[in-house]
């Protein structure tokens, strides 16, 4: 059975992806206020200092400090119809699910900023992109479809390799004798076991710098530079092949090892890249604060440090799409530019209304294998928010945030797959001293179910895509 084709496209679908809320790529929930009042573009707080960095200017004067934990739990649901799946011993029908988990258990944040006269110096840390792993216990329906269509393949040919000179031999046309060869091959074929296992794991470090000026006492610019460091690990295997058939003779079940096909694979990535920062905010007056803000594409280089089974590092010596996972190399995966704008109005001094909008620059974000040209436009994202002062000690928020990834289906793929998605934020603001107050927020998102059918030599192939998310948080707000 040739197997490399069934390597390279399974491993073609390890590629990062988020547990929470923003682009492809990029996490926008970098705190608890977030969960809580998502629509964020034109707030003024140090909570805002991700969504509204130049807002910083228009806080009191001294030092203001912001920690925060998340807590993410993300379930994605593959089930995947296949007609060779009705061939598998141990689960004998089609469609398969393959069920995986995306875990980040805690998700720490920080965001800082020292205010004096006219200017405020900033800083931020945080996990701007991935926040976990998701894991397979079962494998990934690529990996099975791929196998399954190999395994009958190689079978139905052996045994058709077989049976014709029989044929021949007994006087019947060689054309003849191919056809009714191949039908009885197929009929013989008697199915297939293996064990799959897939994970992937994927953090984004992000450290912001940066400093704002008050250029008019209602104006203000921002300025900054944001390092990302990345790692990945993508572990995956299948093994304990086996192939099944009716030996066209003794009419006996033969089972057929096939542990020369078994692939392994265990591939570290590591990466350093820089994101410059701008960004405006205008106070117009005492009901209305309008706020954009900039960020520049991202070059990303990740090196691979590998290490493969004796056969797919062989592969991987002449196969350019394998290749991107050989030891040593570097893989292309850049961050795309976003563009972001947000307001808030006030009507009463109880009440604050807030709207934004993000749009994420992904077909110009290079990737390995050019792989950005299979999206048909950017992220569009638009969000919108309240927060009521119950009380002077309490403060209640609600907010609501769409989500569109405008992807073709050849973009999505088995462990890594973005769905459009509305999400939904509460919580409360609890003020416990003048200077100190928590943050207590909960966001889940609402998926849209995507399909995606593609044809194969064995017929159609058909993968049904959806995910559940929702995230906690806890943050603690200082004043000094």
């Amino acid at each position: 059975m040739n197997k490399k084709i069934a390597l390279v496209v399974a491993l073609a679908t390890l590629v990062p992806g988020t547990v929470c809320a923003g682009g492809l790529q990029t996490n926008t929930n970098q705190n608890a206020s977030f969960l809580r009042q998502m629509s964020q573009d034109g707030i003024i707080d140090v909570t805002g200092l991700y969504a509204n960095p130049a807002g910083t200017a228009f806080l009191m004067p001294g030092f203001h400090l912001s920690l925060n934990v998340q807590n993410a739990l993300q379930s994605r649901d593959i089930t995947t119809d296949f007609p060779l799946f009705a061939y598998n011993r141990e689960i004998p029908h089609t469609p398969h699910r393959f069920h995986g988990k995306a875990v980040a258990p805690i998700i720490p944040s920080i965001q800082a900023s020292y205010n004096w006269e006219r200017w405020s110096v900033n800083g931020a840390f945080a996990l701007g992109g991935g926040g976990g792993k998701c894991e397979f216990d079962d494998g990934l329906g690529t990996f099975e479809a791929l196998y399954a269509g190999q395994i009958y393949q190689n079978v139905v040919s052996q045994l058709a390799g077989s049976i014709a000179p029989a044929l021949i031999g007994q006087g019947m046309p060689q054309e003849q004798a191919s056809s009714m060869a191949q039908q009885m091959a197929q009929q013989s074929f008697g199915g297939y076991d293996l064990n799959a296992y897939m994970k992937g794991r994927n953090y984004q470090f992000h450290l912001t710098l940066g400093t704002t000026y008050k250029v008019l006492d209602n104006l203000s610019a921002f300025v900054g530079l944001r390092g990302i460091y990345a790692t990945n690990n993508y572990n995956g295997w299948v093994s304990d092949v086996d192939a099944y058939y009716t030996h066209p003779v003794t009419q006996q079940t033969v089972q057929q090892p096939l542990s020369q096909n078994s692939l392994d694979l265990n591939t570290d990535q590591v990466g350093f890249g820089i994101t410059p920062v701008i960004g405006m905010d205008c106070q117009v007056n005492s009901h209305w604060n309008l706020a954009f803000k900039y960020e520049a594409p991202t070059k990303l280089k990740l090196k691979n440090s590998s290490r493969m089974n004796a056969y797919t590092a062989a592969v991987a010596q002449t196969n350019a799409v394998l290749g991107q996972f050989a030891d040593g190399r570097k893989v292309r995966e850049d961050i795309p530019a976003i563009l972001g704008a947000g307001a808030k109005y006030s009507p009463v001094d109880k009440v604050r209304l807030m709207a934004g909008w993000h749009f994420y620059f992904d077909k110009q974000a290079k990737k390995e294998g050019d792989k950005q040209d299979l999206i048909d436009k950017g992220t569009m994202e638009f969000s919108a928010g309240a927060e009521y002062d119950v009380c002077k000690w309490l403060t209640i928020s609600g907010s609501w945030q769409n989500t569109s990834y405008r992807v073709s289906d050849a973009f999505m793929n088995d462990l890594s797959f973005n769905l459009s998605n509305n999400s939904m934020g509460i919580g409360a603001r609890v003020r416990l001293t003048e200077r100190c107050n928590v943050d207590l927020g909960y966001m889940q998102s609402f998926y849209h179910r995507r399909d995606v059918v593609t044809a194969t030599a064995a017929g159609a192939k058909q993968d049904h895509y959806f995910r559940k998310n929702r995230v906690f948080g806890l943050g603690v707000n200082f004043e000094f």
